[in-house]
């Protein structure tokens, strides 16, 4: 029994001894795995040639915006980061990038959003978070409806009978969609194509098609080149127009801090671009192709686009509003925009940062209002930019330089309508006994020249007739 008892005590001991030690390598074992390096791959899907994504893309690409704010302490610590950035031509390939997992982090339009939040929900347990803008235009200008130059079209609604192309699934596509349906032409009065942005532009040169309906910055791209004149801007719908960030949600679930990273290089990038515009302008163009002159109506002072990443309340209805364009065409499944448009990092980048969420949240630039005063510009080649608070003065300016054979890059002027920003040769200049005005779109040149018994014309023609009297004229902006 004494035996026994003894067998016994040495087999608990030796048992004990033994757990131990498998207790110890187990911790040992844990500690050099946590020391061990994780690879987090961040895929981002972008649009170098889609001017509003660039805060977002291109420049927190070239810039290594991310790298600077990715977290390198506590779990991150060991961490080695994979960045990758694909661009695309519109926002459909990379949600379905971002659904085959090839993409974790996909920068696009209004449309293309929804749609990427409503196919997400449409399967068992992928999901994707609306986390951030980039930027908007209240007035809903970016997207526009283009026509070859030499065509006879001048309104939507000469649209019908015609073929137009766009690229299917883009945010320009909806503005489409919305456009023909507010004004009463259904799909079945027009033909309707899918092309590219690039296969679009070259038709349009080539008047091989009557129409081309595209984002930012592809029309003022058409206009610059001289190849395509714009008949229908994305304002006339009466929807902001934006772009955002979407995560996919298991990626944002596991690394929120990177996500968090990601929106601070966001709003270091519009930061660059604001404090210095025709500098960013000037690199961006060497980046993506773009001229620097098409950026500029884009990036500048009372420009296009307002750099922005918050989410506002407004910014949502207009989703719901594009959303219920698309299923009207039974294009888009339902989307629960309440488990999709997330805050959260947003405020966690702002708290961070030191930067007051609320308070820009609740800022809306309307272009009719900030642009009021803003004076008319000509980009000379060798000077810059000079400014000019009255029509007949920047007329005036370029004869004088046109006179001396200055290379002119660019001018640019407001539209009365709207206070968008256009490029001065393809603006409708009306002349009244009350001075000048200038407009986007000729049916609103021709009202206001009725109503002020005022003549309508181009730029080259306003060129031609200025007068020494226009001198004393004040403008009417």
């Amino acid at each position: 029994m004494k035996l026994k008892t003894k067998f016994l005590s040495t087999l608990r001991a030796t048992s004990r001894a033994t757990t131990l030690s498998v207790s110890t390598l187990t911790v040992a074992m844990l500690a050099s795995a946590s020391a061990y390096s994780e690879d987090i791959r961040i895929a981002i899907g972008h649009q170098s040639m889609c001017t509003d994504t660039y805060t977002a893309g291109i420049v927190v690409k070239e810039l290594k915006l991310l790298e600077k704010y990715l977290p390198t302490d506590g779990k991150y610590k060991d961490a080695n980061y994979d960045i990758s950035w694909s661009d695309y031509s519109s926002g459909g390939p990379i949600t379905n990038q971002m659904m085959a997992n090839k993409l974790n982090i996909g920068v696009m339009g209004d449309y293309p959003l929804i749609v990427n939040g409503a196919k997400f929900q449409q399967t068992d347990s992928l999901r994707t978070k609306y986390v951030a803008g980039t930027g908007y235009n209240l007035k809903g200008s970016g997207n526009a409806i283009v026509v070859p130059v030499g065509s006879d079209i001048y309104s939507i609604d000469q649209l019908k009978g015609k073929d137009i192309s766009v690229p299917v699934g883009s945010a320009a596509w909806g503005m489409l969609l919305k456009a023909m349906q507010d004004n009463g032409i259904s799909t079945k009065e027009y033909g309707l194509k899918n092309q590219s942005p690039a296969v679009g532009a070259a038709n349009i040169a080539a008047a091989k098609i009557d129409a081309h309906s595209d984002f930012c910055p592809w029309s003022e791209l058409m206009e610059f080149r001289g190849t395509g004149r714009k008949i229908y801007d994305g304002s006339e719908t009466g929807v902001p127009y934006l772009h955002g960030v979407v995560v996919r949600e298991d990626f944002a679930d596991k690394y929120p801090e990177v996500v968090t990273a990601f929106i601070k290089a966001v709003y270091e990038a519009g930061e660059w671009i604001r404090k210095d515009p025709v500098a960013a302008v000037d690199l961006m163009e060497k980046w993506t192709g773009v001229e620097k002159e098409v950026l500029y109506i884009y990036f500048s002072k009372g420009g296009h686009l307002t750099l922005d990443p918050t989410i506002k309340p407004k910014w949502i209805e207009a989703l719901k509003t594009d959303h219920g364009v698309l299923a009207k065409e039974k294009a888009i499944p339902p989307l629960n925009f309440n488990e999709w448009i997330t805050e959260s990092y947003l405020i966690s980048a702002y708290k961070e940062m030191g930067k007051d969420y609320g308070a820009e949240k609740a800022v809306i630039v309307d272009p009719a209002v900030a642009n009021a005063d803003l004076p008319m510009e000509i980009w000379h080649a060798r000077d810059g930019i000079t400014t000019y608070k009255t029509p007949p003065e920047f007329l005036a300016a370029v004869n004088e330089m046109k006179q001396t054979g200055a290379k002119l890059n660019a001018t640019y002027v407001y539209d009365k309508a709207t206070g968008l920003k256009l490029f001065g040769k393809t603006a409708f200049f009306v002349k009244s006994k009350d001075g000048y005005a200038t407009f986007l779109r000729k049916p609103d040149a021709d009202a206001y020249a009725k109503k002020m018994q005022g003549t309508v014309m181009g730029m080259e023609d306003a060129l031609a007739q200025l007068s020494t009297s226009d001198s004393e004229l004040v403008a009417v902006q």
